[in-house]
């Protein structure tokens, strides 16, 4: 059986959207640790907002984004049609769940996510996820920021398993997630 990492990257209050990419503060060793990480070419997940967002991104040249070209991916959309036109993006209309289920048993590669809250959400609520990735860039976006992206999380411990910085301010936080069904004593 596949594990399933969740990737987000977001500001310190938790919001993915509203700022540019990087939130404007893209960092030499995180672009190098993207390029280098070994989790690189494992397939990703998206829903159909992200997939729009990030092959987008990717034909404009954003640093950091030309790698995930090669790399097999699975768009969860009842909006979106097939052919898809980004590289090695295979298009799933049916149950999101059930289909991740299955993939994490037929697999030969782990698998992980990229954006896509509500489908994280979805994953984590069903008992599949088995690692939570977290970039946090040194911003907070308290007024314009958008999107936070634990809204609607059940309540989750988080035992950490990694922590890197890269450039003395963007941390890289890694955790096996436990949802619980409310605070300690209750």
């Amino acid at each position: 059986m596949q594990t399933l990492t969740i990737d987000f990257i977001c500001s310190l209050d938790g919001s993915a959207v509203g700022w540019p990419g990087w939130w404007g503060m893209e960092s030499p060793e995180y672009l190098d640790w993207l390029d280098d990480a070994p989790a690189g070419d494992d397939p990703l997940l998206m829903g159909a907002n992200t997939y729009r967002v990030m092959s987008k991104l990717t034909a404009g040249g954003e640093p950091g984004t030309d790698a995930l070209n090669g790399i097999p991916k699975y768009v969860f959309s009842s909006s979106l049609r097939a052919p898809l036109t980004w590289a090695n993006s295979t298009l799933v209309d049916t149950d999101a769940v059930d289909y991740v289920g299955r993939l994490k048993e037929e697999s030969d590669r782990p698998l992980r996510t990229i954006g896509s809250v509500a489908l994280c959400r979805s994953f984590l609520n069903a008992g599949l996820v088995d690692r939570y990735r977290v970039v946090i860039f040194p911003v907070i976006t308290g007024a314009s920021g958008r999107e936070r992206i634990f809204d609607g999380y059940p309540d989750v411990t988080l035992e950490l398993v990694e922590a890197r910085t890269f450039d003395r301010r963007t941390q890289l936080l890694e955790y096996i997630p436990t949802v619980v069904d409310g605070p300690p004593g209750r």
